[in-house]
């Protein structure tokens, strides 16, 4: 199903657009420099939507200050006080996260809708493990079809008002509940989807089970727009997130290292190698699959799909193109000289 489409500051979410990588701010809000300079970070590695906490009135204002000087469009998230929702209308956000069902009744929720809708700021339903409606918690448990029916409630609140500018999110904590919920909210509406699983954890743990959770997603093609949450910083948060969609063929930039597992046959030490070549490819833009096989049994045959790769061989490696060798190199200018090769193909300052 192909979902509506929103507009957060000139990013476009959903209707075929490609997929929007999010991710939320740890700072005080409050603290407009310290914000401004962490979002400066996640741009720099390949966000597109910033969040914002906006806990209190002195948050809603300096959010305004945030915005004006912002390089990414600004997200405004409001639980239980509307009114900080409208004062953030009011700043100039791009979009607003609430979860409609705890900021009061249908008079605050249509104020809500009705300044969002007056200055074309889309609206984010957030509904987690932690907010299922109480009824519906107490008859079906934290379930999927939970999550499902207290977003509906929650969209249909908005809808009630005349308003359609939605994006929804149903989160759990857990990766088969998560999946299992957006499965079954692809099929009951057509506004699009914001992946993530809540309370992920650490950045190893969350990252993986963000990995299990996405790709199942989007192999379906349910998802357009996520973020990876992690008790990590913000900036490995969007880090994560671009590998993970590099791993599943879907991002437009950047390197993809590919590398063999090692085995008896391997005559470099292969391991440090590839880690070196793929932390100082981390920077390239230009979309590209570099190989770094351990010997010529896994070099340019298994690998000859990639763009540049070598193989390892006893004292020396092989430098290939495309599967077609382009020279041996002694096995200690291996680095150098794929580094080499790709500054040559993408032109870059590596």
């Amino acid at each position: 199903m192909k979902t509506r489409s929103i507009n957060v500051g000139g990013v476009l979410i959903g209707g075929g657009a490609p997929l929007v990588i999010q991710s939320m701010c740890n700072t005080d809000t409050r603290d407009v420099e310290s914000s401004l300079s962490q979002i400066k970070a996640m741009k720099e590695n390949g966000c597109h939507v910033v969040r914002l906490a906006v806990p209190d009135w002195e948050a809603a204002e300096a959010i305004g200050r945030i915005v004006r000087r912002s390089p990414l469009p600004v997200v405004a998230d409001i639980h239980f006080d509307y009114r900080l929702a409208l004062e953030c209308c009011r700043q100039g956000v791009h979009k607003i996260r609430i979860n409609p069902g705890n900021i009061g009744g249908r008079d605050r929720v249509k104020a809500v809708a009705d300044a969002c809708k007056e200055r074309g700021i889309p609206i984010r339903v957030g509904v987690n493990g932690g907010s299922v409606d109480r009824d519906l918690r107490e008859k079906l448990g934290v379930t999927p079809e939970a999550l499902c029916q207290s977003a509906q409630r929650n969209i249909a609140m908005l809808e009630d008002c005349g308003f359609g500018d939605i994006c929804v999110s149903i989160k759990a904590s857990s990766v088969f509940k998560t999946i299992e919920a957006y499965r079954r909210m692809h099929e009951r509406c057509d506004y699009p989807l914001h992946l993530g699983v809540t309370e992920a954890g650490t950045a190893h743990m969350g990252t993986l089970k963000s990995a299990a959770a996405f790709g199942a997603l989007l192999a379906d093609g349910i998802g357009d727009t996520l973020r990876v949450s992690l008790t990590a910083n913000p900036v490995q948060e969007v880090v994560a997130a671009r590998e993970i969609l590099k791993a599943l063929d879907l991002h437009t930039g950047g390197v993809t290292v590919i590398s063999c597992p090692t085995c008896g046959r391997t005559q470099v030490d292969l391991i440090p190698l590839a880690e070196r070549i793929e932390r100082r490819l981390a920077g390239v833009q230009t979309r590209l699959t570099v190989a770094v096989m351990g010997c010529v049994v896994n070099g340019p045959g298994e690998a000859r799909e990639a763009d540049l790769g070598i193989a390892g061989g006893r004292g020396e490696g092989l430098l290939f193109r495309k599967g077609e060798i382009l020279r041996k190199v002694p096995e200690d200018q291996l680095f150098e000289a794929l580094i080499d090769e790709v500054r040559k193909m993408t032109g870059e300052a590596i």
